[in-house]
């Protein structure tokens, strides 16, 4: 399906690949990345470091509670304030290269189960 406008476009700047560093064009992200030890990387470094599969988890996270909380709102339901997401991107190699798979658990504490699932069904649209 095709985006009919643009109402925003985030930029940022990766350099290094994956033992790099990635900025926002406001500058709001300055992260240093890094290689995950499962990947033959020297891992976090406490927590130092982050991996594009860390940010894509985050931001992938963020953008679905969004589309939850718009498609509640146009049905004019509330949805938990403690609402969650745990977003999990796996990157593992294909036949040409490395793929990644991606699965959301989301947490809507106290609101009945056919109805959130209903919500999510639609923010996944």
């Amino acid at each position: 399906m095709a985006v009919e406008k643009i109402i925003y476009t985030a930029h940022a700047t990766a350099t290094g690949g994956r033992d790099g560093h990635a900025t926002s064009s406001n500058g709001a992200l300055n992260v240093k990345l890094g290689v995950p030890k499962e990947m033959g990387g020297a891992g976090d470094a406490g927590g130092a470091v982050t991996n594009p599969e860390q940010l894509f988890a985050a931001g992938y996270s963020a953008c679905f509670i969004g589309a939850m909380k718009f498609v509640a709102g146009q049905a004019k339901i509330a949805i938990p304030a403690d609402a969650k997401i745990d977003g999990a991107v796996g990157i593992g190699q294909i036949p040409n290269g490395f793929g990644i798979e991606v699965a959301l658990s989301i947490s809507l504490p106290g609101m009945d189960r056919a109805a959130a699932q209903d919500l999510i069904n639609k923010a996944h649209i």
